[in-house]
């Protein structure tokens, strides 16, 4: 059986990952849960971001597709990108790389403001709504009843 899915070049030469390594959080004797690979979850990453495709298309050498996208969760909503950004690493690939990385994370915490406030505003119309239309009465059923005898005859 033939595998359909191209082979990744990874982005992250070795000497950026040893420059970005130690920046990074999981590590082992870091508190907290410690992350399996750090590099395979960054390549990850790229490979989202660098090919504009969702999580779910995530290659299967990734590891799964939900774990890397909650860690990034995680770390987009801790500020963590843009910290690791701001460190300025001596390359300016990998610096590019970490400024791509926090362009995506801007615009998904954005995407995400933008659909928590579309169902916030859809949750006021529908009690608005909700309020305005008054209850249906057997009385008033009935009086249409009438009316449509009426018509009727």
């Amino acid at each position: 059986m033939m595998n359909d899915t191209p082979e990744y070049e990874m982005k992250l030469s070795d000497a950026q990952w040893q420059m970005l390594e130690p920046l990074l959080i999981g590590r082992a004797g870091d508190p907290g849960v410690s992350a399996k690979d750090n590099r395979r979850f960054i390549e990850a990453l790229l490979w989202v971001v660098l090919n504009h495709a969702p999580w779910s298309k995530l290659p299967p050498q990734f590891g799964r597709s939900s774990t890397a996208y909650m860690r990034f969760r995680r770390w987009n909503e801790c500020d963590f990108w843009r910290q690791l950004a701001g460190s300025k690493v001596g390359d300016a690939g990998l610096q590019g790389m970490l400024d791509t990385i926090v362009i995506y994370g801007d615009l998904y915490t954005s995407r995400l403001e933008q659909r928590l406030s579309r169902k916030a505003k859809k949750a006021s119309y529908r009690a608005t709504a909700a309020a305005a239309i008054p209850a249906r009465t057997p009385a008033s059923d009935e009086s249409t009843l009438h009316w449509v005898a009426l018509l009727g005859s």
